[in-house]
Formats: structure tokens, C-alpha cells, sequence
């Protein structure tokens, strides 16, 4: 009984790979029949793909005539705003630039220097400095000239200095480090700076100490015998 039932068993099994193996190769027949039947077609007349976008394209409409208009008339009113703020600035800039009134004046100092006494000298400012003038003694005129130049560390004979002999007009700073030096004072009996020790003589020339230069010269011109302008 029981080996009826096992073979009965596989009787069916095999009976049913039988079938699938039937199916399998009919179906397998059939995808080699349909490929048979179909080929591709030549390139040029397949159909091209451009044609599923022609419809996604922007078409550009010529614009508006007023539209058009309107933009132009605002470009043009921003670069004339522009180029009105380009000069308002530069106006401004050159403005600034330009000397005031005031800043001419104290370019220009005049001083009447008659009063001052023979051997003697006053302080003046200009332009914010002490200008020192003094009224030279024949006898210190007649020194300085005859200072001979290979003593001098900044060799400058006293002609140079002075446009009239018996008027010195120099800028009174020390070419040392800036300091406002003593008239009257120093071994030269000219000015002397106290703070580091430069001695210069009636002419303003350095003649012992660690200035290295000749107290400046600024510029000016006599307008009269006992009248000059400085600047």
C-alpha cells in the first residue's frame, strides 16, 4: 500500500516538471519568434525627439512699445541722478581743497620792525611758528661775515642769510629736535636750545651741538625800510 502511494507520487512530480519544462521552452520559442518578426527601423527615419520640447519653449513676444518707454526713462533719470551726485561730490571735494579766506590771511604776515632797537630782537608768529628778527649791530654784521666757512657745519656765508645785513629774519626752531631756542644766549651770543645743547650764532647758522642744520629762512620781502611780509 504504501509504495503504490510513493509511486503514484512520483509519477505526478514528474508529470508536472514534464509540463514546466514544456511551458518554459514554448515560452522561450515564442519571445525568439516575436524578435524575428522585429527589427529597427534606420536612424533617419526614426522619429526625432526634439518635437516633445518644441512645446516647452519660451516664445519671446516682442515687449510693449509704453513698457519699453517707461524702462528707458527710468535708466536715463538714474544716470542723470548719478552723474548729479558724482558732481555734487566732486564740487564738494575741490570745495575743501580751495583756501578759505582766512587760511590766505595767515598765509601773509606783515610787520613794521622800525621800533625794534639796534643789537635787539622780537619773537613774531606765522603760520603757527616763532619767527625771530633781529636788528644787527654793525659789529655783529662784521663777525658773521667773517666767519670762515670751513667752520661751519653747514656752511653758509651770513650774505646768503640776510636780505638786508642789519635785518635777520630766521624761523625760530631748532633743527635738532624742534625746541624754541634763547635768544641772547650760547657761546656764539646768538641763540642757544636748552634742550639738548645746540649753540648758533647771530646769523642762525648751528656752530656747536647736535643740530645739524642752520636755522631756516623763511620767505619774505621788505615792503618798506622798516615794513616786511612774511609768506
Amino acid at each position: 500500500m504504501f509504495s503504490k502511494f510513493v509511486s503514484s507520487g512520483v509519477s505526478q512530480a514528474a508529470a508536472r516538471t514534464s509540463a514546466t519544462t514544456w511551458v518554459h521552452r514554448g515560452s522561450m520559442a515564442a519571445v525568439r519568434h516575436h524578435a524575428s518578426q522585429t527589427s529597427a527601423g534606420p536612424v533617419d527615419k526614426m522619429e526625432s525627439f526634439d518635437n516633445y520640447y518644441e512645446k516647452d519653449k519660451l516664445h519671446k513676444k516682442p515687449g510693449d512699445p509704453n513698457k519699453r518707454d517707461f524702462t528707458y526713462f527710468v535708466l536715463g533719470g538714474a544716470r542723470f541722478i548719478y552723474a548729479s551726485a558724482a558732481r555734487l561730490v566732486a564740487l564738494k571735494f575741490v570745495s575743501t581743497m580751495s583756501a578759505s579766506a582766512d587760511v590766505l590771511a595767515l598765509a601773509n604776515a606783515e610787520f613794521d620792525i622800525g621800533d625794534i632797537p639796534l643789537g635787539q630782537g622780537i619773537t613774531v608768529k606765522w603760520r603757527g611758528k616763532p619767527i625771530f628778527i633781529r636788528h644787527r649791530t654793525p659789529a655783529e654784521i662784521d663777525r658773521e661775515t667773517a666767519v670762515n666757512m670751513n667752520e661751519l657745519r653747514d656752511a653758509e656765508p651770513d650774505a646768503a642769510r640776510a636780505q638786508q645785513p642789519e635785518w635777520l629774519i630766521i624761523v625760530g626752531i631748532c633743527t635738532h629736535l624742534g625746541c624754541v631756542p634763547i635768544a641772547n644766549a650760547g657761546d656764539y651770543h646768538g641763540w642757544f636750545c636748552p634742550c639738548h645743547g645746540s649753540h648758533y650764532d647771530v646769523s642762525g647758522r648751528i656752530r656747536k651741538g647736535p643740530a645739524p642744520l642752520n636755522m631756516e629762512i623763511p620767505p619774505y620781502k621788505f615792503l618798506t625800510n622798516t615794513k616786511v611780509l612774511i609768506g
